[in-house]
């Protein structure tokens, strides 16, 4: 095995990435209980809503309110998601609610089409202007390339296609580009390749991992990519989350797990993995179903001797 990162960060995205996802309305109480849950686990960055259109995802119409109601504590930056010029200009009424904004776009054609009806390229010339707004607004801002490991329309997805698009957004102002398995396509050498490949043409830009357990290869994926040195995760706690089109595309790795698997391996994150599941155990009763993460059924690794015969 290769030597890996001795800390990493993880990015928790199940207040915006999973909650979108849930078919029935969450409450607003309910959203901010959550996430000021999650902002005393030792999660230090948390994605806590979206500016988009609540007609195309009423379930983050309250995104206003979430933001007035969350705790802002020492040390944990929020971000929001923002889809265009317009969801800027409603998130800066808030400026001093968070920290940091996504933007986001597919890397291909199809799904990016089906996803916001635009071109790459149309995406792409809305991003760099939002960006330059954020900017100027002294917010760090993230890219988002989604369906960068595979298409389920397209298939393959040319790996020089999605670095182009990520020098894009860093020539545009991004400190960081998040590289989304957003339908559970990526396998492990699929992931090792990609990022050595990345790591060599952005090396000043933060290298983010976003894997999905729609198949059930996100820890696999998860252990490639650090060994290639990704210090940089975004995942949701309970393995909340998917993405909208095409259908059956669920799942992001869930948090605890990848925490868990993490600690194993001596690597730190400063997470509480206890309060982490804790979280997902809050979730489960909100939502009246059980989630999807391993270690919110199973409990954490316990390496004390049994005391049963």
């Amino acid at each position: 095995m290769k030597a890996l990162p001795s800390r990493v960060r993880i990015r928790e995205v199940g207040p915006r990435d999973g909650f979108q996802n849930e078919p029935e309305t969450i409450a607003t109480e309910d959203k901010v209980r959550l996430i000021d849950t999650l902002s005393a686990t030792g999660l230090r960055r948390i994605e806590v809503t979206s500016f988009v259109r609540p007609d195309v995802i009423p379930q983050l119409a309250d995104a206003q309110a979430v933001l007035e109601g969350i705790e802002r504590r020492d040390g944990v930056a929020f971000s929001v998601l923002i889809p265009n010029e317009r969801g800027l200009e409603r998130a800066l009424a808030l400026r001093e609610r968070f920290d940091e904004v996504s933007v986001f776009l597919s890397a291909s054609e199809t799904h990016n089409r089906r996803n916001v009806n635009r071109s790459v390229e149309e995406s792409l010339a809305g991003l760099e202007r939002t960006l330059a707004g954020a900017r100027e607004a002294g917010l760090r801002c993230e890219g988002v390339i989604s369906t960068s490991f595979g298409c389920p329309y397209e298939g393959e997805v040319a790996l020089e296609r999605v670095l182009g698009i990520a020098e894009r957004l860093a020539a545009a102002g991004c400190a960081e580009v998040a590289f989304g398995d957003t339908t559970g396509m990526a396998n492990p050498r699929q992931a090792h390749e990609f990022f050595a490949a990345a790591r060599e043409r952005l090396p000043e830009t933060e290298l983010t991992a976003h894997f999905h357990n729609t198949r059930g290869q996100g820890l696999a994926n998860v252990l490639a990519a650090l060994e290639e040195g990704v210090e940089s995760f975004e995942s949701s706690f309970g393995e909340l989350g998917g993405c909208p089109v095409p259908p059956g595309s669920t799942g992001n790795v869930s948090s605890e797990d990848v925490v868990s698997m993490l600690h194993e391996m001596g690597v730190e994150t400063g997470i509480d993995l206890p309060r982490l599941i804790e979280a997902s155990r809050a979730a489960q009763e909100i939502l009246g179903r059980p989630l999807g993460a391993h270690v919110l059924r199973a409990g954490p690794v316990d390496w004390r001797a049994s005391q049963d015969e």
